[in-house]
This record gives structure tokens, C-alpha cells and sequence, in this order.
């Protein structure tokens, strides 16, 4: 790929950069540390108003066909914008499931009637969205999963239970994966389904996780009705049009998540020059520096396995199972930046939020914890390295 930029590239760059410089709130860093990766529940509100602003300037869904509310434009745009978000260290995406999954699957498999409308609320954070995939006992076996919706007049009626899934509180639709033939292949009878949260039956029951926080839920379906018309791809299609998603998933961790890991890089940077070590900036001493050098060059790297990436989809193709990549180099590299920040603070880094002693309010032990779920979300360590191993490299089952 040529990452020379044309002169309607850097004209696009120009005009991401002076918006970002002209609109990032003053106060952001107050709101969210930069050491921190993972927006807290009460910022939500904030990050509603700032991605509402986002889709006003023109900046979500940029490959989105200008129908369904983007702006027709490339990857290399796209890729242009999360370089520019993460130089200016702006606020991340809230409806991110929505943006990265969601759409992109209702554009490749919806209706012409889904298609003009989702999309749009989708971008500008009218309607948040979740994701229904994961069971108690069908997490890495997806094909598993109980959740069952029967048919009853131009209606299905949903029974069954999610859990991890996030966000589920704030959502207002979700993508929601359901057995639709019992006596079919597992991978064969299942449906994709586009469920709207307000639904009767639908309960939502939050669980606190190792932060403290309830970013993750279990949803219960008791007898809800979803239309037919709610389907998406075709009955018992549902495994080919959510390995789709999945696919997508993966591709906008590449985006995202190396934006991210690039922010939380410079934070960790920032608090190594403050720390003294051995009476110096812990900077000076040669073990750290290398692991932070070791640490960019990772993060580069991740930048261009994501670019390899786009070259696929500027070319017209769907993403592949090589995203896999990607999402495994954000899991090592997250967990160990994590892990040398509380290294760097000693022993103040069993000191957490509510202490005064704690470095940086605490916000390092934060993430810290909440990177441990990085391996499990998004699709677990184990599974990803059998994708890659099977169906990458072309390695033998077992």
C-alpha cells in the first residue's frame, strides 16, 4: 500500500486536524486520563454529545455509502481520522459497536428498508447498540448458543439469555444471534436478528466487574416478539452473517484499539518521566527505556498489520480471519504497558481511586484491571490463535 497521501488525502487531513484543534473539549483530560483506555460510565452523556458532534462535521462512517448516511469515502480516509484522533488524544467512539459492527453488516446483508433505517441513528449516536452472541455455556463455542425464537404469526418469539455484553444498559437495539431450527447442524440454524432493547420481555441485569464497574450484563428474553421484518441476511443464515460482524469486529479493533494503545503509550511515557527511579527519571534507566522503545515499535507495527488490512477492502473484498492478528497484538501489547505501569509505581500501585496517595487518581489501577478482560472480549486468546493457526497459516485441526 502507498501511504503517500494524495493531495485530497492531506486537504481531508487538514480539515481533521483544525475541527479536532477547534472542538476537543478543554476539559477532557479531567473527564478521562489518557492513561485510561476504557471510557467510565459517567462520561456515557459526554461522549453522546461529542460523537453527535463528530457525524455534524462529517467524521463517522466515512466508507459508508452517502445513502445510509456516510460519506462515500476510503479507508485510507478512515485510517487518516484514527491517526489524527490519536495525535490529538480526543474521546473515543461510545456507540462503537454500532459504528465498527453493526452497520457494516445491516450495509453488506440488510433490505434496502434496513439499510436507510439503521445506519444513520447509528452515527450520530441516536441509537446505541449491544451485541447478543455470548451465552453462560456458548462463549468460544458459539454455535452452542440456546437462545431459541419461534415462529408465531409475522412475529418470532424470543427465550434465552446473553451475558458480556456490553453496554446493554445504554443500548437501544441489539444484534442478536437465536436458533431458529432445533433440528438443524448447529452452525445451520441460527438467525441474525435486529432487536430492539425496549421490547417487552427484554430485562437487563448489570455485573460488577474487577473495577468496580458494571460495563458488562446479562439480558434475559422472556417471550419477546421481534418482527420478521427484523431479520437480517435470511432465516437460518445467521452464522455466515455473524461471522461477518465478527470479521468487522476485528477490523475496527485494528482501527480503534491501535489508536488507543498509541494514547495509553504516550500516558505511560508521560508517567515514566515523572517516576524517579534510583533518584533520576525513570526514563534515564536503561531497562525501562528499552521496554517503552519495544512498546512503540509494537504499536507501529500494529498500525501497518491494520493497513494490510484496509489494502484488502480498498480493493472491494471483505475482511478476513488475518484481523485475528491484529486483535491478538492488541491483548499482549495493552496487558504489558499496563503491567509496566504499576511496575514503574512500586509499590504505590497497590494504591487505587479514593486514596490520596494514589498516582494519578488511581487511574492507572484501573486500567490495569480492566485490561485482564482484553484476552476474553472480542474473542477469547485461545480462540483467535486456532483462527489464525487453521484458517491463516493453513495448520491442521488439533
Amino acid at each position: 500500500m502507498d501511504f503517500a497521501l494524495t493531495p485530497e488525502q492531506t486537504s481531508f487531513r487538514d480539515e481533521v486536524r483544525s475541527w479536532l484543534a477547534k472542538n476537543l473539549p478543554k476539559d477532557w483530560s479531567n473527564r478521562m486520563r489518557v492513561g485510561s483506555d476504557v471510557p467510565r460510565p459517567e462520561v456515557y452523556d459526554f461522549l453522546r454529545t461529542w460523537q453527535r458532534k463528530m457525524y455534524e462535521a462529517g467524521f463517522m462512517g466515512l466508507t459508508w455509502p452517502k445513502d445510509y448516511g456516510g460519506r462515500g469515502l476510503t479507508f485510507m480516509e478512515e485510517m487518516i481520522l484514527q491517526e489524527q484522533i490519536a495525535l490529538a488524544k480526543a474521546p473515543p467512539v461510545l456507540n462503537i459497536l454500532a459504528i465498527g459492527m453493526a452497520g457494516p453488516t445491516i450495509i453488506a446483508y440488510g433490505t434496502e428498508e434496513q439499510k436507510r433505517r439503521y445506519p444513520a441513528k447509528m452515527l450520530s449516536c441516536e441509537e446505541i447498540w449491544c451485541q447478543g452472541y455470548s451465552e453462560p455455556n456458548s462463549g468460544s463455542d458459539l454455535a452452542s448458543l440456546q437462545t431459541r425464537a419461534e415462529k408465531v404469526g409475522d412475529h418470532y418469539v424470543v427465550n434465552g439469555q446473553k451475558v458480556w455484553t456490553s453496554i446493554a444498559q445504554q443500548a437501544d437495539w441489539m444484534m442478536l444471534l437465536a436458533r431458529t431450527d432445533g433440528t438443524a447442524e448447529k452452525h445451520k440454524g441460527i438467525t441474525y436478528f435486529l432487536l430492539d432493547m425496549h421490547s417487552p420481555g427484554v430485562a437487563v441485569k448489570p455485573l460488577k466487574q474487577l473495577t468496580g464497574d458494571d460495563e458488562f450484563n446479562e439480558v434475559y428474553f422472556d417471550n419477546v416478539k421481534v418482527p420478521e421484518a427484523n431479520i437480517l441476511g435470511g432465516l437460518n443464515n445467521g452464522w455466515a452473517v455473524g461471522m461477518t460482524t465478527l470479521m468487522y469486529e476485528r477490523l475496527a479493533l485494528g482501527f480503534g484499539l491501535q489508536v488507543r494503545l498509541r494514547i495509553a503509550l504516550d500516558g505511560l511515557v508521560d508517567l515514566a518521566k515523572r517516576t524517579k527511579k534510583n533518584g533520576a527519571p525513570a526514563t534515564q534507566d536503561p531497562n525501562v527505556r528499552q521496554k517503552l522503545a519495544q512498546m512503540w515499535i509494537d504499536t507501529e507495527v500494529f498500525k501497518y498489520t491494520g493497513a494490510r488490512a484496509i489494502t484488502k477492502l480498498l480493493k472491494g473484498e471483505l475482511p478476513g480471519p488475518e484481523a485475528s492478528a491484529g486483535k491478538m497484538m492488541w491483548v499482549e501489547g495493552h496487558q504489558r504497558l499496563q503491567e509496566l505501569a504499576m511496575e514503574l509505581q512500586g509499590p504505590y500501585s497497590q494504591l487505587g481511586r479514593g486514596s490520596r496517595w494514589a498516582v494519578d487518581s488511581g487511574v492507572w489501577q484501573y486500567s490495569y484491571l480492566r485490561s485482564r478482560a482484553n484476552s476474553i472480549e472480542g474473542g477469547t486468546t485461545e480462540i483467535q490463535k486456532n483462527i489464525i493457526g487453521e484458517r491463516v497459516l493453513g495448520l491442521p485441526k488439533g
